[in-house]
């Protein structure tokens, strides 16, 4: 797939979640089209070439927002996605202690802060908010705190996608089903085994990352407030009817 050439794309791009996953898949896109990366992630910097540069924080304490609030305050960005997220059942120890307070300051509190702080200074026309949201958000048994706490951040897209639609800034979401990340394989979802989409396998990175850089793309400038759902068939069927690809 042919991707948006540097000069339809954002100069300047902060990426939530950078080091693995879909965000380095979308930081790895970007430096490849020659735009500048600003990556925020609880991990240390991946190794990257060109344009790259790293904040280490944990967006999912209030604290830890409010510290990487001040490390890009004063700067200047063409866009943001976020794509920091986690996935926990209700049955997560943690998670049932606090009430689900990481979740909801991972995918609501920190995209709207971020917003907050970026969004003014972002250029009219050009400026883009990508949110990662999950398929999830419909509704998935077992991880009520989790959908709630996606379906908030769709909700936080339409109303940040009103805010500064006269401006011509888009604000979008992804809600991918399953892909093969370090998510997939981590322990503290041992509860909550990934099942393959009817399409019979996970979705990779890269093809997230690819409808990224099309919604931050100027061919993307007459969509905002909405959330494409990027699931690998499982909107058409559920997953016991997948057949597992072959070879």
């Amino acid at each position: 797939m042919q991707l948006p050439s540097a000069t339809t794309l954002p100069r300047k791009v902060v990426v939530t979640g950078s080091a693995s996953g879909i965000g380095l898949a979308v930081t790895a896109s970007l430096l490849e089209a020659e735009a500048g990366v600003v990556g925020i992630d609880i991990a240390g910097s991946p190794d990257l070439t060109g344009g790259y540069e790293h904040i280490r924080g944990d967006l999912s304490t209030f604290g830890g927002i409010a510290a990487v609030m001040a490390e890009l305050r004063g700067r200047r960005c063409d866009a943001l996605v976020h794509c920091a997220g986690i996935m926990r059942t209700d049955a997560n120890a943690d998670i049932a202690q606090s009430m689900g307070e990481a979740l909801w300051a991972l995918h609501v509190v920190a995209p709207q802060r971020l917003c907050e702080l970026l969004l003014p200074t972002m250029p009219d026309r050009v400026g883009r908010v990508v949110v990662l949201s999950s398929r999830a958000s419909a509704g998935r048994a077992g991880r009520a705190l989790y959908a709630a706490s996606k379906g908030g951040s769709e909700a936080l897209v339409r109303s940040m996608a009103l805010t500064v639609m006269a401006r011509g800034i888009t604000v979008n979401a992804i809600a991918p089903g399953p892909v093969r990340t370090a998510q997939t394989t981590d322990p503290n979802r041992a509860d909550a085994a990934v099942a393959l989409p009817p399409m019979g396998r996970l979705i990779v990175p890269q093809e997230i990352a690819a409808t990224v850089l099309f919604l931050l793309s100027d061919a993307a400038g007459a969509i905002t407030g909405q959330t494409l759902v990027q699931c690998g068939g499982l909107s058409l069927a559920p997953p016991s009817t997948a057949t597992p690809q072959r070879g």
